[in-house]
């Protein structure tokens, strides 16, 4: 491999290292730790995940049957079966896009760090340690509401089958809350197992969700039993089209964008293979097409699901105020008979149990990338640690468990309180996704070189569509259902309060401390500059160059400094 020593302009990634250092590679160095090395860190993990399994953990993350029937009660109450229809639709086109302008940026950069270290390599000089600040504790923020949330609405449907099969039993929350904890502490077990292990665990679980999914979307039409009820077996199309739910204060136009909160937390978590691929092989090129493949198959199956829904539905409010707590199960009781909401039930269960493992899997790899450079202060040298039998970072999974956990304590609160667990997600998850991509499109310039995948001329515009989409969904994300005098602390959107505190608190800690220590991502593989006449890292002279040296050197390529140790400083 020695004649495969390419500086980080040969190679095509967008490096934290400035044009023209060279990596000091090891001999027996793959294509992927190459391309790893050039982006300033060493491999730590195997690399056991394919195209095919990276797909599989994300398809899991996304868990369309279970995020349908925990978010049933946003992409239906607010607007109701048009909003489920052709605003699933309106949606998806922009969600594409911006998934599309994400795996671009994931062959550019393929890191456990993803949208964090691209956003610190992008920013204009000077600005990268703060745009990695804000994305990386955003995104954060996102991966870990991921498997409290999936796991409270799981919870919530294994009481509804109980209160199904016992109507005297009425959930409480308090019962809700502790299901949660206990499917929690489960899924983090799982999560601390070898990466092949977990791999398999998901290639497993992704498959079941697949065949889960199309059993119910043939199922639902199949066996309902609304003629019985004296009704037509499906919905007249211009009412499932046409006749809007009066779910809010707002006029329909609004009330359809503010449907939009279950497809995007929905469609989340197509993100999971960015956060994967330095267990990836091939990853600069198999990490971008499972991102892609994850959100087109996930959009074109997630509107069958909530197509059949639309046509099938009895009483919308109904559904939304069951005394069961879980609109998805109030609503298959209306449509379906008793056992076959059961078997939908276990399907739908047995899915969310997946995607909560799934979301733990990447959650740990973000915790494990950010402590890797000090994200989170003296706690880091804890989270950051990689198990020496799994060799998989079990430190960051528990750590992220007891997070998750206090989290979950909302669901004492009631459903209101619970629901900030998926508003978070929503408006985090679109924060952190969209910074990087801002950046790369309106302020990097020439500073970004494309992977393998890329949009070519296309980059631009779709990244804007993207952009677009978000700058006009924030507001909307945070607007209440009520407006005037019928608003009051029950009615209340709480996600500006819930998100927007921790992100107050963190961007007061970057004024008051962070700014002087935190630098972005840290460089933590040896390297050398190419015969420059700057200061740099104290390396091996190659190809009969000098090796130069010196304290520190600035890098022009994205105003970050480098210390003697090879850090971002």
């Amino acid at each position: 491999m020695a004649d495969r020593k390419l500086s980080t302009v040969e190679e095509q990634v967008t490096s934290v290292l400035p044009p023209g250092d060279l990596p000091v590679y090891e001999p027996e160095y793959t294509a992927d730790e190459e391309a790893l090395a050039a982006l300033g860190y060493k491999a730590e993990f195997k690399r056991e995940f394919s195209l095919w399994t990276s797909f599989c953990v994300s398809f899991a993350v996304l868990g369309l049957l279970p995020s349908f029937a925990s978010t049933l009660y946003y992409g239906m109450g607010y607007a109701g079966t048009p909003g489920m229809t052709w605003g699933w639709l309106i949606a998806m086109a922009f969600i594409q896009c911006v998934a599309a302008s994400m795996a671009e940026l994931c062959s550019s950069m393929p890191t456990s760090g993803g949208l964090y270290y691209a956003a610190a390599v992008l920013a204009p000089p000077g600005w990268g340690p703060l745009a990695a600040w804000i994305t990386g504790w955003s995104n954060w923020l996102v991966q870990i509401t991921g498997a409290p949330s999936v796991d409270y609405g799981m919870a919530a449907m294994i009481l509804a089958a109980a209160s199904i099969t016992n109507p005297e039993f009425v959930p409480q929350n308090f019962q809700v809350f502790l299901l949660t904890v206990f499917i929690m502490v489960i899924q983090s077990f799982i999560s601390s197992m070898p990466t092949k292990w977990i791999a398999n665990f998901n290639s497993v679980g992704s498959t079941f969700n697949i065949l889960a999914l199309v059993i119910v979307i043939v199922m639902i039409p199949a066996a309902t039993n609304r003629t019985e009820q004296g009704m037509p077996k499906f919905n007249p199309a211009s009412e499932v089209w046409g006749n809007f739910y009066q779910g809010t204060s707002f006029s329909n136009g609004v009330a359809l964008l503010m449907s939009f909160v279950a497809v995007i937390w929905t469609m989340s978590g197509y993100d999971a293979p960015f956060h994967l691929s330095e267990e990836c092989s091939n990853a600069n090129i198999a990490s971008p097409r499972a991102i892609v493949l994850t959100s087109g198959v996930g959009g074109l199956f997630g509107w069958f699901l909530q197509f059949v829904v639309a046509y099938t539905v009895v009483d919308i409010d109904a559904a939304l105020e069951s005394d069961l707590g879980q609109p998805f199960a109030a609503y298959l009781l209306q449509a379906l008979p008793q056992n076959v909401t059961l078997a939908i039930l276990a399907l739908t269960i047995m899915c969310a149990f997946s995607m909560g493992q799934g979301c733990m899997v990447a959650a740990s790899r973000v915790t494990f990338a950010y402590s890797r450079d000090d994200c989170f202060g003296p706690l880091s040298s804890v989270t950051k640690r990689v198990n020496r039998h799994t060799r998989t970072p079990v430190n960051a999974v528990w750590f992220n468990t007891a997070v998750g956990i206090a989290m979950a304590v909302l669901i004492l609160g009631g459903e209101l309180a619970a629901g900030a667990l998926f508003s978070i997600g929503a408006i985090a998850a679109f924060v952190a996704f969209t910074i990087p991509i801002f950046i790369r499109v309106f302020l990097a310039g020439d500073r970004f070189r494309p992977g393998p995948w890329n949009l070519g001329r296309a980059s631009r515009p779709i990244g804007a569509m993207a952009c677009a989409f978000v700058l006009l969904m924030l507001p909307i994300l945070m607007l209440p259902s009520v407006t005037g005098g019928d608003l009051d602390a029950t009615g209340m959107n709480w996600t500006c309060l819930v998100y927007g505190g921790p992100m107050i608190f963190i961007l007061i800690w970057w004024v008051v401390s962070a700014r002087k220590w935190f630098k972005g991502p840290k460089i933590n593989i040896e390297h050398h500059m190419m015969g420059r006449g700057e200061g740099g890292i104290d390396g091996v002279p190659q190809d009969g160059q000098e090796s130069s040296s010196g304290s520190s050197t600035k890098d022009d390529k994205n105003g970050l400094e480098m210390d003697k140790a090879g850090k971002l400083a």
